[in-house]
């Protein structure tokens, strides 16, 4: 029986990548990857490593996680290297901890490399601080996309009155109702909000609107995308660089 790594990809970026999951990488016997990891990394695998894709998309997943699990691990019974590559972090929404679980169950040796999440580093590339000094001092990742199987939310709206920055992870086919909620519960119509579209790559880029405003001006943006929903996004106009510097 081999060691499975769940390794965190990070955001987009190769250069974000952590020292420790190229290691990894490097020395993997199969890399077991998915849509949000990007491609570029494979390019650094060993001569004769294997490679399986294991992708999700909206509304079309290459095989359900639990299937996902097994290959994982019937692959840890015949490799001693097998790298579990994820987008961001594999806790951040990532189903890094099921995949752990269903190894312990099976015997499966396993560690956990974090990667930097999305949730701050695509707002940071965006020119958004996810908290900043006199604007708001804490902020929340959510997930926009819940389980089709519960039969009610599981997101607390009635907390997100508050002024904390709330970054939404995934949905983007569902901003308008995220946005409509919002203003629902309470918070202003006019509350700032920034759409990111690829981002940390060379194909990033950025809407920003209102709850009111902001899903029509970003509905013919790509996935992946997040949202952020804040004060801090009005920061942007004095932070933004990644972009400009693409110009």
């Amino acid at each position: 029986m081999g060691t499975v790594y769940l390794t965190g990809a990070g955001p987009g970026d190769m250069d974000l990548l952590t020292v420790k999951a190229l290691r990894l990488v490097k020395e993997a016997d199969v890399i077991i990857y998915d849509r949000l990891a990007n491609p570029d990394i494979l390019h650094e695998a060993k001569d004769g490593c294997e490679f399986v894709y294991v992708g999700k998309e909206d509304s079309h997943h290459t095989l359900p996680q639990e299937e996902i699990n097994e290959v994982i691990y019937q692959n840890a019974l015949k490799y001693n290297c097998v790298v579990r590559l994820k987008g961001g972090d594999p806790f951040v929404f990532g189903r890094g901890g099921e995949e752990g679980i269903y190894l312990r169950e099976r015997g499966i040796k396993f560690e956990f490399i974090p990667g930097i999440t999305s949730a701050i580093a695509v707002p940071e590339y965006a020119g958004i601080p996810v908290t900043h000094r006199g604007v708001t001092v804490s902020f929340r990742v959510v997930t926009g996309h819940e389980s089709k199987n519960k039969d009610h939310s599981q997101i607390p709206w009635d907390n997100y009155k508050t002024d904390d920055t709330i970054v939404f992870l995934m949905g983007l086919h569902r901003l308008k109702k995220i946005c409509q909620k919002l203003i629902e519960i309470g918070k202003s119509k006019d509350c700032p909000v920034a759409v990111i579209s690829k981002g940390t790559t060379k194909d990033e880029k950025t809407v920003v609107g209102t709850l009111e405003t902001v899903w029509d001006l970003a509905k013919d943006l790509p996935t992946p995308a997040l949202f952020v929903v804040g004060e801090v996004v009005r920061l942007r106009e004095q932070l933004s660089w990644f972009e400009e510097d693409k110009c």
